[in-house]
């Protein structure tokens, strides 16, 4: 019994904490797509969570690692600690014969992340001009993007369906640049264009520009 006592309390502990975290999250997302970086304080983002500042910096460390907390939790849309690229849409676009269908189931479900994310990393890319800290993180979104972006391009390729004397790294190039936040910026977010609408644009132009 005392063994299970013991289990059951570290589970609770650990839940509790992780309900902390989120609220921590969903705090520090409301005011930084709200006030900008600069302007939001950890005491601010630890007053409307219902937490010390103190339990903020041991959790996240600086503002800018909890800014980049903030942009994770939203592009994945939970908690769970499942990579992206390990969960069901990854599968089904890997599982899908066609490049083109390929294209657009993907850039469905990125077009979903992008509507969850892309405040916060327009947050972290005007912000990085006034904390260096953040420039980092900036940085790292970037090369995080490239990253999986060399990762689906490599499994286009691999179809053999692009179109002739496409490399690997050029796939990936357009592929990085076509969904760049500053697209959904500029259409959706300043053009208020839908988003099935600015999907179906962006499916279009990797299709053009990636298949025969």
């Amino acid at each position: 019994m005392t063994d299970v006592k013991r289990k059951y309390d570290a589970s609770g502990r650990r839940e509790q904490a992780r309900a902390r975290r989120r609220a921590v999250v969903r705090a520090a997302r409301e005011l930084f797509e709200r006030n900008g970086f600069q302007a939001t304080t950890i005491a601010a983002v630890a007053e409307s969570a219902g937490v010390s500042a103190e339990s903020v910096y041991k959790g996240f460390g600086t503002k800018a690692a909890l800014a980049k907390a903030v942009f994770d939790a939203v592009l994945a849309g939970d908690d769970e600690p499942v990579p992206i690229a390990e969960r069901p849409e990854a599968e089904a676009v890997r599982a899908e014969p066609d490049v083109r269908r390929k294209l657009a189931l993907y850039l469905g479900g990125l077009a979903r992340r992008q509507q969850r994310s892309a405040k916060i990393q327009i947050v972290i890319r005007d912000g990085r001009h006034a904390d260096q800290a953040l420039a980092g993180i900036w940085r790292q979104l970037l090369d995080e993007r490239l990253i999986g972006m060399t990762m689906l391009g490599r499994h286009l390729h691999e179809t053999g369906q692009l179109r002739t004397g496409i490399t690997v790294d050029e796939t990936a190039d357009l592929l990085w640049t076509y969904i760049a936040v500053e697209q959904y910026e500029l259409l959706i977010l300043n053009r208020e264009w839908s988003l099935d609408r600015y999907t179906s644009w962006l499916t279009d132009a990797l299709v053009a520009a990636l298949c025969p």
